[in-house]
């Protein structure tokens, strides 16, 4: 494996940077992680914002990369994407995170739900939506998860009933992740309750506008606000808002999720984070040199540089098969889980390094922002969200071992 650019992959690369340097808004430079994973602020959380500065910024960024076509830097060209190859794509994620540059610009109608409608959208569809993906406009949340079908998501009970040319929905979501900022739901419904539950089920938009729903914050430990829950009572919606044919929304979604696991962002989260670290524990003061005096801190910070670095090269071995047009399978989940119980080790070795200060949040007194203590309660989900380690270790002993299913 190479891990040198080419000389078109380091043209590129210049590129992006050049972008960053002539237009990433002064708001967002020399953003070190004071949220607590080192990625950067949250676009969608600046658009929605009250001050008129961070509206002005966050929408300034937006024309910035749309100008590129990078606001949807995977998507084919036809519909208004960048056509980056897969190295393309990893270079460019990784350039903005290690500027901290806003993420996830365009939220989730770039990530997931645009690839999928691409792929099973009507025309009709694709015309109203994907232009407002593109220049921002239009944000859009999950609704997947129940508080009784996480896991085993085909379980969901969410019914579609049809009522002529709508349907009628009822039920709940949950871990609805930016639903308070978004415009438009994409959610998993029951269309048929007597077929198997992988084929009874449709995927349907939803303006969040639309009377009967209603969506209430759920705070995390660290106190912020990205999850919700989700309620649907007599939610009337066009049967024109399904995507795909009814009762196949199960395998939409599988094509969406393809999109989710590849992770360059996460490896140069961990290794911003490590460094942050060395750095402080490396200054100056008598607490910063006690540190260096313990062999477990010295060692466990050691684990996790290396650690930081074997994730990089986690990320960079699915960039690697997606360009050569391979499918990634166990790998990712390789990738997922050794990426999240990092971030709960990286979190942890923070805290323990930091002392007492380890439990101070204070952005203005406590060291490296009060990120670590932060990332610690920040990352207790991790190993959940996004497919759980348990569900990850089957995938990765079934397709990936060849061990038989328990």
């Amino acid at each position: 494996m190479d891990w040198n650019d080419s000389p078109a992959q380091a043209e590129f690369r210049a590129g992006v940077r050049q972008l960053i340097a002539e237009k990433l808004p002064a708001r967002y430079r020399g953003d070190d992680g004071a949220e607590g994973e080192g990625d950067g602020v949250e676009w969608m959380v600046e658009r929605r914002s009250q001050d008129p500065v961070a509206q002005q910024a966050s929408a300034e960024w937006a024309t910035a990369i749309s100008e590129r076509g990078w606001i949807a830097p995977h998507w084919p060209v036809e519909y208004g994407g960048a056509g980056l190859s897969p190295i393309e794509q990893m270079i460019y994620n990784q350039e903005m995170a290690m500027a901290a540059a806003p993420r996830r610009v365009g939220g989730q109608g770039v990530s997931q739900f645009g690839p999928a409608l691409v792929v099973h959208g009507t025309e009709e569809q694709k015309k109203e939506h994907i232009p407002k993906i593109l220049a921002g406009e239009r944000i859009w949340a999950q609704g997947f998860s129940e508080p009784g079908a996480g896991s085993d998501l085909a379980s969901l009970q969410t019914r579609a009933t049809r009522d002529g040319d709508f349907y009628v929905v009822n039920g709940q979501k949950i871990w609805t992740s930016g639903g308070h900022l978004a415009d438009w739901l994409y959610v998993l419904c029951r269309t048929d309750p007597e077929a198997p539950k992988h084929r009874g089920i449709s995927l349907i938009m939803m303006d969040k506008s639309t009377p009967g729903i209603t969506v209430r914050p759920l705070v995390n430990m660290a106190w912020v606000h990205h999850f919700n829950e989700t309620f649907f009572e007599d939610v009337r919606v066009p049967v024109a808002n399904r995507v795909g044919e009814e009762n196949r929304g199960w395998y939409v979604s599988m094509t969406l999720l393809d999109y989710e696991r590849s992770n360059i962002t996460g490896a140069v989260s961990a290794r911003r984070q490590i460094r942050r670290l060395m750095d402080y524990v490396n200054g100056d003061g008598k607490e910063r040199a006690r540190v260096k005096d313990y062999p477990s801190i010295r060692s466990a910070i050691t684990d996790r540089y290396i650690e930081s670095e074997v994730q990089f090269n986690f990320s960079f071995r699915i960039i690697s098969m997606q360009e050569r047009g391979l499918i990634p399978n166990y790998e990712a989940s390789v990738n997922k889980l050794f990426g999240s119980e990092l971030s709960q080790k990286m979190a942890n070795t923070g805290v323990k390094a930091l002392g007492l200060w380890g439990g101070v949040w204070d952005e203005e007194k406590a060291p490296v922002r009060g990120s670590f203590p932060k990332a610690y309660c920040l990352s207790v989900s991790s190993t959940i969200a996004a497919g759980t380690s348990e569900i990850q270790r089957g995938i990765i002993a079934t397709r990936g071992l060849g061990l038989p299913r328990g």
